[in-house]
């Protein structure tokens, strides 16, 4: 299968199973709505999203943000003061 992005991928699984075109645009929004999700909870877990693949946070970056997150919980602390 070589989809050229979300509308055909919808496309394609909508004629393969037999679905309507709006079930299926519910099916692969709720993929990308549950890896916004993780990604926006800071948990930064691995998110694997079917057909399109597997999605992490490289171990630098995942230091880099958590002690952005640090730095940012202090300077709202300290100017609160």
């Amino acid at each position: 299968m070589a989809a050229k992005g979300k509308k055909a991928l919808i496309q394609i699984l909508a004629t393969k199973h037999n679905l309507p075109l709006k079930e299926v645009e519910k099916i692969i929004n709720s993929q990308f709505k549950l890896a916004a999700t993780t990604m926006s909870e800071g948990k930064f877990e691995t998110v694997r999203l079917p057909l399109f693949g597997i999605f992490t946070v490289k171990p630098g970056r995942l230091k880099y943000l958590n002690d952005a997150k640090r730095k940012s919980i202090k300077n709202n602390r300290q100017s609160k003061d």
